[in-house]
């Protein structure tokens, strides 16, 4: 009786189940000594002889036995519930919270950006895609000055703006819905093989933008005569609204195959009439006459000047505004390091081809460039040739010297009508 006592001391024993009979209590003196032990994932339950000594009271080894409660527990504890379709789906909860956690975090950093537009002007056309304003009768598009777009001046070039400018002339025509399969071409205009080619350009820069400035750029169209249209630009800074360019040039149609001039067809007229403003130009045609030079009269001629397949137009002529690069190689050094381009007069007479070779010649009027160091105004007469002799492109242009810190607006340069 002491050493039961003190056995239960050490070890409480819980009261044995009302069900307990002689079976059970013989397959627990079978189990002896055994201690139970979990196998594995499989759930199983193996038996392990126990290493230990049967405890000893005054001498006298004591069995101990353990209840039958006792060992049902322990296997019950030890057994993992059955696999069940419930309990094979994810914590849920788990994942709730790491949604939520996600979720709020990123609200958190997204509050603490500054993403909205620190200037007005990124709300009128962020992405430079243009929209037409103006009861539908003026084509607007914004442009951002890239890097590669400015020269040694660090300001965009005379190339970059008429690019800009052409862009949105396109674009006009795209956003009204009348662009077919050619270079601005309506498709009424399309099924007759007509094209549009410019035959006069007038161009005033105030300014010229830097990098990282937005312009606006609205043009327009009109009648020119009874055979041509007339299309006007004008290019702002988007941050000020100050005018930094103006342009106005006239169009007429050639047949694609013949390469001839052509009448507009009421056909195409009644297409692109609807659009016609009843405005006069931005810029006034100058009525001066532009000169023809020979190799006697031009102060620089370079020749060797022959287009790259990448000056082509879808028209397969060359682009308009490649004409004008050429032209400006010819200007002297001096003109091009000291003074700024700021007016220019083109008149186009035949169209370029793949396979022409051509010569640009430059004379220089005004102050002449034998006075560059006074620094004023001057001008130059330009011509574009073929090595035949036949004219491309005359033109004239005027520049102003790029110290001055306040460039006089241009205003209208008295004209006459093409």
């Amino acid at each position: 009786m002491v050493a039961t006592a003190a056995t239960s001391a050490f070890f409480p024993a819980a009261s044995p189940a009302p069900d307990s009979g002689p079976k059970t209590a013989k397959k627990l003196a079978n189990l002896g000594g055994m201690k139970s032990k979990s196998a594995g994932s499989s759930g199983a339950l193996q038996g392990k002889a126990s290493t230990q000594a049967s405890p000893k009271i005054n001498g006298t080894s004591v069995g101990l036995k353990k209840p039958v409660e006792g060992v049902k527990n322990e296997f019950e504890t030890s057994s993992p519930a059955p696999r069940t379709f419930i309990n094979t789906l994810p914590d849920w909860s788990m994942l709730l919270a790491a949604i939520t956690t996600i979720f709020l975090a990123a609200e958190k950093q997204w509050m603490m950006l500054d993403w909205k537009p620190r200037r007005p002007d990124m709300l009128i056309d962020p992405f430079g895609l243009g929209r037409i304003v103006q009861d539908g009768l003026v084509f607007r598009q914004n442009f951002s000055i890239r890097s590669y777009e400015i020269g040694a001046d660090r300001t965009a070039s005379i190339e970059t703006l008429m690019n800009h400018l052409q862009e949105t002339a396109l674009n006009h025509v795209k956003g009204a819905g009348l662009l077919g399969d050619g270079f601005g071409s309506t498709p009424e205009m399309c099924k007759k093989n007509l094209i549009w080619v410019v035959t006069r350009m007038q161009v005033v820069v105030d300014r010229y933008p830097t990098w990282g400035d937005v312009v606006q750029v609205d043009t327009w169209v009109g009648p020119s005569g009874k055979n041509g249209m007339r299309r006007d630009w004008v290019l702002l800074d988007s941050k000020t609204g100050e005018t930094l360019t103006r342009a106005s040039s006239v169009w007429v149609m050639m047949n694609k195959q013949t390469r001839r001039l052509s009448k507009i067809p009421e056909e195409v007229r009644g297409e692109i009439e609807p659009y016609f403003t009843d405005t006069v130009p931005v810029v006034e045609e100058d009525s001066r006459k532009l000169q023809k030079l020979d190799d006697n009269t031009a102060d620089y001629v370079l020749t060797g000047l022959s287009p790259r397949w990448s000056d082509l137009d879808v028209n397969m002529h060359v682009n308009n505004v490649k004409y004008i690069g050429w032209i400006l190689e010819s200007a002297p050094l001096p003109i091009l390091e000291s003074y700024e381009l700021s007016a220019m007069t083109l008149e186009y007479r035949r169209e370029c081809g793949k396979d022409n070779v051509l010569q640009s010649l430059t004379a220089v009027s005004g102050s002449g460039i034998g006075n560059l160091g006074t620094l004023a105004d001057m001008e130059c007469q330009h011509l574009l040739r073929l090595e035949n002799g036949a004219e491309i492109v005359r033109g004239r242009t005027s520049w102003r010297p790029k110290h001055a810190s306040n460039f006089e607006t241009f205003g209208s340069i008295p004209a006459e009508s093409i």
